[in-house]
């Protein structure tokens, strides 16, 4: 059987904690020596990296399913080989396995995922985030522009507090895998009750690690 046309071959940069989801960007500063090297191929290629964390902090360890592919947007080579770079996001995928290279950085063989852009969420579904979101906000001592996230289309404003929400790596990794923008929208209501308990329990700390 064929590949799909939608399967793809990808360079990755395996970060805890790091997401990213199409649209929105994610700026990187780059000093390892192979991922160095893979900005360098990059940019001699197609400008894409993909983002996709390991399931431990361990070098080499096995990696999540789903990632998000995205393209240097704009990129400062320093003189001493580092790189500051911008990404933006793509596409996600679902890796189907990682491939054997003779390259210093990782690559995988992933089928690209086809999320609709152009979803919205319901007016109560939009309330509700709003609402929890002031409320995890004001717990966390966060200071926020409402006015601002007032005027964020749904995808922008549900996948972009994806992005920087202060959880651990497995709640954005679910994050990153739910496969409807209403989906998300919900897990992240509840994943802002769940964290929010750290300030009401008496000192835990809460994960889902």
């Amino acid at each position: 059987m064929g590949a799909s046309a939608n399967t793809t071959r990808l360079s990755i940069f395996p970060l805890t904690g790091a997401v990213l989801y199409p649209g929105l960007q994610l700026p990187l500063h780059i000093f390892e020596p192979r991922y160095r090297a893979m900005v360098s191929d990059s940019l001699a290629r197609d400008r894409r990296i993909a983002m996709i964390q390991p399931q431990s902090p361990v070098d080499g360890a096995p990696l999540f399913s789903v990632g998000c592919v995205g393209k240097i947007a704009d990129v400062e080579a320093l003189e001493d080989g580092r790189f500051n770079l911008v990404l933006e996001g793509i596409a996600r995928f679902r890796m189907i396995r990682e491939l054997d290279v003779t390259t210093p950085f990782r690559q995988i063989e992933a089928e690209l995922l086809a999320d609709d852009m152009a979803e919205a969420l319901s007016a109560v579904e939009r309330a509700s985030f709003e609402q929890e979101a002031r409320r995890f906000a004001d717990a966390q001592g966060y200071a926020v522009d409402w006015d601002s996230v007032g005027r964020l289309d749904d995808m922008s404003l549900i996948n972009g507090v994806s992005q920087i929400a202060p959880f651990d790596a497995a709640a954005k990794q679910a994050l990153l895998e739910a496969d409807s923008l209403a989906a998300r929208c919900e897990l992240l209501v509840q994943l802002m009750q769940f964290f929010g308990k750290r300030d009401s329990d008496d000192g835990g700390r809460v994960t889902l690690q």
